[in-house]
């Protein structure tokens, strides 16, 4: 009997009515919100505007979610093409299967039409996001959790993960949970980049790439522990071997960057310093109005006062006038 272990949840759907409630897509829709909110704080301390990293998201979210799902089915095609699988499976993303690798590529590209419709530099705005992209994928994987997938090889430490379905051939025991651990790499990642561009003051996508290169190191331990099927190129899983290249790809990066162009960007946004906001010159103006006014009202005063001064004076000396007369 095991004392100690991390329960499956019985189910990972809820119904309101009609409308199914998936603790999968509702793991990947917290994660979008926390990546979008760390990277508009960065986005703001780099010298930018507030919301442009939520406008270039419209655009790299969907293509994420795109090219995870593409890349899922690209190398597991089996599992919706092979005799008696429905290939319409392949367009249920709820139900899981979001490759990394083809979210970050194909986002790649939507943030770059979105960097292009507002005339900033992509690497600019990688730098910013990268830390919530690594905390996105620690909440995204909770998905899997609710899914019961992508768990390790048998086990029986205090931390297993208890397996209790038998759907798509899973055997109910206690596993490695490499979803928790990916999770809490990915914590990691985003501490780690978050500190070296304090540190460091990394611009021009080093900032990015660094995530990317850690990433990739923890995912290399963490697939070699998984037991699902996978296609093998050489002994490794092929999620090992796209770890391996992106892996030398980023830290080649790093190095030639930091060679060609060193430093930071000064200027993330144009325009975004050039002036005061909408909000602060309207503020201004009707600041200038009021002093305007208000300098207007004193100088009319004055004038009365004088034209009463005079008049006074008349008054007093009148009666004397008549005296004499």
């Amino acid at each position: 009997m095991e004392l100690a272990y991390i329960p499956s949840p019985s189910r990972g759907v809820w119904n309101l009515g009609p409308i199914p409630l998936r603790g999968y897509a509702f793991c990947i829709i917290i994660g979008v919100f926390v990546a979008v909110w760390l990277g508009n704080k960065r986005w703001l301390a780099r010298g930018g505007r507030a919301g442009t990293v939520a406008d270039i998201a419209v655009w790299a979210v969907p293509f994420g979610l795109v090219g995870g799902r593409l890349y899922h089915v690209i190398t597991d095609y089996e599992l919706y093409f092979s005799p008696g699988r429905d290939w319409v499976d392949a367009f249920k993303v709820w139900e899981g299967g979001l490759g990394i690798w083809g979210a970050v590529a194909l986002g790649a590209v939507g943030a770059w039409i979105g960097c292009r419709r507002r005339g900033i530099p992509l690497p600019a705005y990688a730098d910013a996001i990268a830390p919530g992209i690594a905390l996105a994928q620690a909440i995204g994987r909770w998905g899997n959790w609710f899914n019961q997938e992508l768990y390790g090889r048998e086990t029986h430490v205090p931390w297993a993960l208890h397996i209790t379905s038998s759907e798509g051939g899973r055997v109910p025991g206690y596993y490695h949970p490499t979803f928790l651990y990916e999770s809490l790499w990915c914590i990691g990642v985003a501490l780690l980049v978050i500190w070296a561009d304090r540190r460091f003051r990394l611009g021009h996508g080093r900032a990015f790439a660094l995530y990317v290169a850690a990433y990739c190191v923890g995912r290399g331990w963490i697939e070699y522990m998984r037991v699902d099927d996978a296609h093998h190129i050489l002994g490794l899983r092929l999620n090992d071997w796209t770890a391996i290249i992106v892996f030398l790809l980023a830290v080649t990066y790093i190095v030639v960057s930091a060679k060609k162009r060193p430093g930071r960007e000064a200027v993330v946004e144009p325009g975004a310093s050039d002036g005061p906001t909408e909000d602060v010159a309207g503020a201004e103006a009707d600041g200038e109005d009021a002093d305007a006014d208000a300098k207007a009202e004193d100088k009319a005063d004055v004038e009365v006062e004088d034209k009463a001064e005079p008049d006074a004076v008349e008054a007093k000396d009148e009666p004397e006038s008549a005296k004499k007369s």
